[in-house]
């Protein structure tokens, strides 16, 4: 069969939604530009601040070099690959790719102006210009985003995909995309050596073993080949792939388990002796001494601030059932050390006293009336703010677990306690991305490693900016 209309449409989208987000950049970035002239110097509004010009700069000087910081802002969003169809980039992710590229594109903007001395922009533009372009830039970024999502779900510039294999990933690859078109994929089905007995792919059609692959691919316009396979079937990959040589085939590879625990695999040479190392140290010195500020910092203010909030929810606890109002329980935190933690109370008083330890459950009976709205919310983990103000916790981190379950899991989950090499978290990598309560140990886990391997200052604060995301959906949903 001849590639569709679905895949002819794909390509156009591959054309089309860079190109505007390339217009709208550049109509952001001029916006920005121009209204931060017009602020500093024709309204007079920061005159009362004592920012006064005896005479306006020449606009025309403004306008021309605009134009030329357009052009090298543009470029620079796209050496950071932000003009690629399908990027599936949350908003709180998109917002600091922002904020890197604009900082950056500031200083070459101010190094120009130091060199070139007969031209030179006040601090309070430099300000302005800063702030503004992250505003516009972030919010046309946020339309081209909708707008993208929104021709997906009507099922318009579709990227026609399948999988190869039958693993558990290959049943999580089809049950995340196949049911959420606003990633743009369209899931036709899965090649294995046979038909999946059980889980996900159970509702996915079977289009033949994995020597039919090529065929299937070259013959119906497939745009992408999502590869899961067992280990003992990555020798077929090859003929997959060579069969598809010279046809423009997306392959994306989902690592295994292993794959994932050893993604840090480096190679060191000490005095001509080649060494692989395997694991590193989670945090540098200066990692530890950035994180931590950045903790005391942000845990502090937060408890100023919310001082309010926790007064009303002390009350609601306290009037709505019997039983003090902030909950501690012993948890396993950095090299394994334990540690008090505190939350505001959302189960009945001794709860567990007849049962012992019990795995978190989505609709436990136990739970209060107020405690289950603190849970919808998570504002019953606000008071683990004082284990972060106390050093014995990070704003972001995987999260602590009870000594019990830490002995039970460390013989079943192979390195588990490499959890433990960073502080534990009030959220984390695995939480944002839904792998809470009763989900797969084994993939939270790994999403845990994933983070400790690949920690930087950056990646907390994405982290806490989608946390923030997640919570401002919760409100509005309930």
């Amino acid at each position: 069969m001849a590639e569709g209309g679905t895949g002819r449409s794909s390509r156009r989208a591959e054309v089309l939604l860079p190109f505007l987000s390339v217009l709208i950049d550049a109509a952001a970035i001029e916006s920005a530009f121009l209204l931060s002239y017009v602020l500093r110097s024709r309204t007079g509004l920061f005159e009362r601040f004592g920012f006064v010009y005896e005479a306006a700069p020449p606009f025309e000087r403004y306008f021309v070099t605009s134009l030329v910081v357009v052009v090298a802002w543009i470029l620079l969003f796209q050496a950071r690959q932000m003009y690629r169809t399908r990027r599936n980039v949350m908003l709180s992710e998109e917002l600091l790719n922002i904020v890197r590229v604009v900082t950056f594109g500031m200083l070459l903007l101010m190094s120009a102006a130091f060199l070139y001395r007969d031209f030179s922009y006040s601090r309070l533009f430099v300000a302005l210009l800063w702030i503004l372009s992250i505003v516009f830039l972030f919010l046309g970024r946020a339309g081209i985003n909708s707008y993208e999502r929104h021709l997906y779900r009507m099922r318009r510039h579709l990227q026609r995909a399948v999988i190869l294999g039958a693993t558990a990933s290959a049943g999580d690859i089809y049950r995340k995309l196949h049911r959420h078109a606003s990633f743009g994929f369209e899931i036709l089905g899965y090649f294995s050596q046979q038909r999946a007995a059980d889980g996900a792919l159970l509702n996915s059609p079977w289009l033949g073993t994995l020597p039919a692959a090529p065929a299937y691919l070259l013959d119906n316009g497939i745009n992408l080949a999502f590869i899961a396979l067992p280990a003992d079937q990555q020798g077929d990959l090859l003929d997959v792939v060579h069969a598809c040589e010279g046809v423009d085939i997306e392959f994306m590879m989902v690592p295994d388990m292993v794959e994932m625990l050893t993604t840090q695999v480096r190679t060191n040479e000490l005095e001509g002796i080649p060494f692989l190392k395997l694991k590193g140290i989670a945090l540098t010195a200066w990692g530890r001494i950035s994180k931590r500020a950045f903790d005391l910092a942000v845990s502090l203010l937060a408890l100023l601030l919310f001082a309010p909030l926790w007064i009303v929810i002390a009350m609601a606890v306290k009037l709505t059932s019997r039983g003090p109002v902030l909950f501690t329980q012993r948890r396993v935190g950095l090299d394994g050390r334990s540690f008090t933690m505190y939350k505001f109370r959302s189960m009945r008083p001794g709860a567990e006293e007849q049962t012992g330890p019990v795995w978190v459950r989505e609709h436990d009976p136990r739970r209060t009336a107020v405690g289950v709205f603190l849970r919808k919310t998570s504002l019953d983990e606000f008071p683990q703010l004082l284990n972060v103000l106390k050093g014995e916790m990070s704003l972001v981190g995987p999260r602590p677990e009870r000594p019990f379950f830490v002995e039970k899991f460390k013989h079943l989950v192979p390195q588990y306690l490499d959890r433990h090499r960073v502080k534990t978290g009030m959220t984390g990598w695995a939480q944002v991305n839904g792998l809470r309560g009763g989900t797969s140990l084994e993939e939270r886990i790994r999403y845990d490693l994933y983070y400790i391997e690949n920690w930087s200052f950056a990646f907390d604060i994405r982290i806490l900016l989608r946390t923030l995301h997640a919570a401002i959906k919760v409100k509005e949903v309930h």
